[in-house]
């Protein structure tokens, strides 16, 4: 059998060429794998939207939120004041923009007001809702952990210029489970159990008058 007789070079290069196969294992041959990320979103369901009976019109303005409470990421928390995201799981939006049109809903469905607008709207509005997360975190502080939101709202006559009510609203609700599934599935309760309080919130700075209509005092 005849030997080949290579040049140096290609041995050398044949060489370099397995040392790199094997250091990298298959994968050379593979697709690198990215990690994947897991998107959540908010979604409540509340009554079905009934005719207005109230004589005014109110306008809710887009909700904001605290530094660090205003991305897509997801908090957790472990130590107290220390705020931790989780590296492969985020909102699919910010949660001030999917609680929005969540809180026009909750509102709509208390039938209290004429209309409920948005900001979009051209329509006048007779008073003003704005709102504010100022958390909404899983803390693992405790076994099982718990999702805690907490908002701030203020409802402000339009037409009288003034601020008839502001108040802050915190609760806590058990995680389903201690990973960010269970703590979405947690949070999806506990927003919509604030935002029927924040409706309730509004319903009762909104007095009957003698003739039975609803008027700001």
């Amino acid at each position: 059998m005849r030997s080949l007789n290579l040049p140096k070079i290609y041995i050398r290069a044949a060489i370099m060429c397995s040392v790199a196969a094997l250091l990298g294992g298959c994968s050379v041959f593979q697709p690198v794998k990215s990690e994947s990320i897991t998107t959540y979103s908010l979604e409540v369901q509340f009554d079905s939207l009934t005719k207005g009976t109230g004589d005014k019109t109110l306008l809710v303005t887009p909700l904001t939120a605290q530094p660090g409470f205003d991305s897509t990421r997801m908090i957790y928390i472990k130590k107290l004041h220390e705020i931790d995201y989780f590296a492969q799981n985020k909102w699919v939006d910010t949660p001030s923009r999917m609680l929005t049109p969540l809180l026009v809903q909750a509102l709509e469905s208390s039938a209290k007001y004429r209309a409920v607008v948005n900001s979009r709207s051209s329509v006048s509005a007779d008073l003003r809702l704005d709102t504010e997360i100022i958390r909404l975190q899983q803390e693992f502080l405790t076994r099982p952990s718990q999702i805690r939101l907490t908002m701030r709202a203020q409802l402000i006559d339009i037409q009288g210029r003034r601020v008839l009510a502001t108040r802050e609203f915190d609760l806590t609700e058990v995680a389903a489970s201690d990973d960010p599934y269970g703590g979405v599935v947690s949070a999806n309760r506990a927003i919509k159990t604030m935002l029927l309080q924040i409706a309730e919130f509004c319903t009762q700075e909104l007095k009957p008058d003698t003739k039975g209509n609803t008027q700001v005092e």
